[in-house]
């Protein structure tokens, strides 16, 4: 394989009431080629702001990162993103909220092709049935499934994953893992995804990222998951190294916990989609306003 994604010496420093906030520090991984790697955490530790940067939100302090030989400065297509909170414009169908990325990738193409590759992305998670429906008339678990249709219409050269399923209830939350994966075994998406599911990262990834608790927080450790793909959920969690590994990630969140978090000193955060508020989704105009801004043209209506 071949090196794909490289943060290297990622830092992000903001200027608190009480002085400079150090949110990460140092920050080195190197992704490969077709590797699906996640990054685990406790709440407020900085995955989230990792991937902000990777994703071009957010600019690092200082460090860098390179994707397939380019620097990453700011947003593009080349990066598709998948927030907790699909972040869908409301006004919008389905069918046209995926229109919204297809007419950036290809610009040239017909209103015919467009449409075909938003209508087939759509089928494949399951929304074949909906696509003429608004988010208000979607599930929330239908609505997740139209920002992944988003993200793999695109066909990026990354698939940045932002705990996409923790605002879902367990059943919908296994479902939705299933049509991940489904999706990623066609063409094996470089994808990087943040997540504090310890289940969730052995089923779906190939290597797990430990993150050490802020300030500055980093790369702890990096775990390699043995389980052979194609995965069925059965099958990973009878493999005789499952339970292993999974105590190993509990362990280091142990390690990593509310104690430790409670001796360090903490400093105000600026930017709402760099604070670490998974559950409550207090990102999310934010992470809107910059889905909308990363889009430079309008896009064709749907008929």
């Amino acid at each position: 394989m071949k090196s794909h994604l490289e943060l290297s010496r990622l830092t992000k420093t903001y200027e608190g009431p009480s002085g400079p906030a150090v949110i990460v520090k140092d920050f080195d991984l190197v992704v490969e080629r077709g590797e699906f790697v996640t990054i685990i955490g406790h709440s407020g530790c900085g995955k989230s702001t990792v991937l902000s940067m990777a994703a071009g939100l957010t600019e690092p302090t200082s460090g860098g990162i390179v994707l397939a030989g380019k620097e990453v400065i700011g947003p593009g297509p080349d990066r598709g993103v998948v927030f907790q909170s699909p972040c869908l414009l409301p006004w919008m169908t389905a069918l046209e909220n995926v229109l919204l990325g297809v007419g950036q990738v290809l610009p040239g193409s017909s209103r015919k092709e467009k449409l075909r590759v938003a209508e087939e992305q759509l089928v494949l998670v399951g929304l074949g049935t909906a696509l003429h429906k608004r988010p208000a008339e979607l599930s929330q678990g239908m609505r997740q499934r139209v920002g992944i249709a988003r993200a793999f219409a695109l066909s990026p050269k990354l698939l940045l994953l932002d705990e996409p399923f923790g605002m879902l209830d367990s059943l919908t939350r296994c479902e939705l893992q299933e049509v991940l994966l489904g999706l990623w075994r066609k063409d094996r998406k470089t994808a990087l995804m943040v997540t504090h599911d310890v289940d969730e990262a052995l089923f779906l990834s190939d290597r797990i990222v430990l993150m050490t608790s802020g300030p500055a927080a980093r790369v702890g450790d990096i775990l390699e998951v043995p389980f052979p793909r194609p995965r069925d959920r059965r099958a990973v969690m009878e493999h005789p190294e499952y339970y292993t590994k999974r105590e190993r990630l509990i362990e280091f969140l142990e390690e990593q916990g509310p104690e430790r978090r409670r001796a360090a000193p903490t400093h105000a955060r600026p930017e709402p989609w760099v604070a670490e508020s998974e559950a409550d989704g207090s990102r999310d105009d934010a992470l809107l306003a910059a889905t909308v801004a990363s889009i430079p043209s309008p896009v064709e209506k749907s008929p």
